[in-house]
């Protein structure tokens, strides 16, 4: 069997044929470089990568021909807000005074679904208890709520203010509580977390909402 001709090597500092190895001049800790030519598969693959990259970049960015990433965000946000706001509608249209009162309220499911969201996102401003205070040692110390146990509905006492002040959180024209407000807990909130939410709240105060 005939043997394999062993391949040229050089003194240069790079290939200049195919099967050529070049050993390079520079030296590192008595090790020298080899250099080849590339195989033709190999640079196939990398310039028509650039040539992809190239056609990619003008399509996508400079011919309205592709969305952007903000652009595709932009309509996945519309989308969001489109969903949220027919999900309130229909929320709205089954929700009102009495039926939070008389349904809702007395849905011992929704009262429970209501207590695990309170307790998750609203004791830090009105307290485990409801009373917008925090006993530290013995020390009574405000917290930056208001009281949802004192019979006083700062911004409307009937079952859809109180929704509807979740939903939105401060109004506008309010300065809030010695200067905290609440947020529109509507922005990360689900309508029927909401009214969950606001059953429970009706649930523990039932001398307000008696009538």
């Amino acid at each position: 069997m005939p043997e394999k001709p062993q391949p040229e090597i050089t003194n240069a500092e790079y290939a200049s044929k195919k099967g050529e190895i070049a050993l390079r001049s520079h030296e590192y800790d008595g090790i020298r470089e080899y250099d080849q030519m590339l195989p033709n598969w190999w640079l196939f693959i990398f310039y028509s990568s650039l040539a992809v990259f190239v056609i990619w970049w003008v399509i996508y960015y400079n011919l309205p021909i592709a969305d952007t990433d903000a652009q595709r965000i932009d309509k996945q946000i519309a989308a969001i807000e489109k969903a949220k706001s027919k999900e309130l509608e229909e929320m709205l249209s089954k929700l009102n005074d009495d039926t939070l009162v008389n349904q809702w309220a007395a849905d011992t499911t929704a009262v429970e679904a209501g207590r695990l969201t309170y307790m998750t996102n609203c004791i830090a401003c009105h307290g485990q208890d409801l009373h917008a205070v925090i006993d530290a040692g013995g020390q009574k110390i405000p917290l930056p709520g208001l009281s949802l146990v004192d019979g006083t509905w700062k911004y409307g006492s009937k079952p859809m203010d109180i929704f509807k002040l979740i939903n939105e959180g401060t109004p506008a024209e309010s300065a809030g509580h010695n200067g905290a407000r609440m947020m529109a807990w509507g922005q990360t909130m689900p309508p029927l977390q909401i009214a969950q939410l606001t059953a429970f709240l009706i649930h523990e105060n039932p001398k307000d909402f008696a009538k």
